[in-house]
């Protein structure tokens, strides 16, 4: 819902009622997943669940859950009789939920929307399918919540394992007894956690840190740029960042949040920097630690962290010399093969030409 949010909020301020659609469940080679969004008004549409394959069915269907005000749960793909007529031809299952969206039927939107503007962490959590209340949603918040799914006993159980998802920043379905219990499955409840997106911190304000910068924007992070040299690192020379930071960088790093999202690029490619840097990001939960440089610097930089105290298992954390082996040789390049290790990492990917490899493309 995230890329179509400023657009449906000016339907809702405006006192619009449109249909929202959301993808909550996938299955084999889904094009979309969870939570990607399209909603529609009248003769406009914004948004995407399938990348162009059932956009048209699901166009329709929101047109008639507008006229009669009733969410629908539908799915899409190779088990139904019209997969194909309507164009998911890519051989997946998609599972749609679509509602009715106004100010008197989703009253919260307007705080969901302004807590994604703040970065502040929030999830709404939808019955998807369960006796007599399909559709019915509880907002929550860290420190707080609004609405209720049906009893209290369901409330407490769905906010502790949605804090928990939204920590994380996960999206999924749960499932529940009438009154809550972990055991049963009654209720299927759909959970979409806004989480203020990842932090990408890239450490040396060189040429190569721009190019990085720019990608890591291009994937969804908040992009943080540090070096100790104010005349390089500006906002002018990394104008895709989200922050410019000029201090020491392991002396920033110790005094900034790493999470177990954060992505650390060191592209220093010097000792009195990227050691002391190292000996800080290792130890931090951080979900990757990347270092520019060539073999030969790698090895001294081992030889140093050694000196340091780093154990063997810190040290291999290091994804060193950085990036997947795509024979990058411009800043550009040598980013999109950053990009690519990450994206390997996050996913599980080989990393080897889907040419070269069988079965489904999409891991779970």
């Amino acid at each position: 819902m995230r890329d179509v949010l400023s657009q449906i909020v000016r339907w809702w301020e405006a006192g619009e009622r449109f249909g929202l659609a959301t993808v909550v469940g996938t299955f084999r080679s889904a094009p979309r997943p969870p939570g990607a969004a399209m909603a529609v008004l009248a003769q406009e549409a914004v948004g995407s669940v399938s990348g162009g394959c059932v956009e048209g069915a699901v166009y329709e269907l929101a047109q008639d859950v507008v006229a009669d005000g009733r969410p629908v749960l539908q799915r899409y793909g190779v088990s139904d009789d019209d997969a194909f007529s309507v164009g998911l031809t890519c051989g997946g299952i998609i599972d749609i939920f679509v509602e009715p969206v106004s100010r008197e039927v989703y009253p919260e939107l307007g705080e969901i929307a302004a807590s994604i503007e703040k970065r502040q962490p929030v999830a709404v959590a939808t019955i998807l399918s369960g006796p007599g209340r399909t559709g019915t949603r509880r907002v929550i918040w860290p420190d707080r919540a609004s609405g209720t799914l049906g009893s209290a006993r369901l409330d407490d159980a769905v906010d502790d394992d949605v804090r928990g998802m939204l920590a994380q920043g996960l999206t999924g379905i749960r499932r529940y007894g009438a009154q809550g219990e972990r055991r049963l499955d009654d209720l299927q409840v759909f959970v979409q956690s806004f989480a203020p997106a990842p932090r990408m911190l890239v450490f040396g304000a060189i040429d190569f840190a721009a190019s990085v910068a720019r990608i890591g924007k291009f994937l969804g992070y908040h992009v943080v740029v540090c070096d100790a040299r104010p005349v390089f690192a500006t906002g002018k020379r990394f104008p895709e960042a989200d922050e410019v930071v000029v201090k020491w960088p392991h002396d920033y790093l110790t005094s900034t949040t790493v999470d177990e999202r954060t992505v650390i690029c060191v592209l220093t490619h010097d000792p009195k920097f990227d050691v002391p840097l190292l000996e800080v990001a290792l130890r931090t939960p951080a979900a990757y630690v990347g270092a520019m440089g060539s073999r030969r610097t790698h090895e001294d930089r081992l030889v140093r962290l050694r000196e340091a105290g780093l154990t063997p298992a810190e040290l291999d954390r290091l994804r060193s010399p950085i990036g997947l082996d795509l024979g990058a040789r411009t800043p550009e390049e040598t980013a999109v093969s950053i990009a690519a290790e990450l994206i390997q990492l996050r996913w599980g990917g080989s990393g080897r030409p889907l040419t070269a490899t069988e079965g489904r493309i999409h891991g779970e």
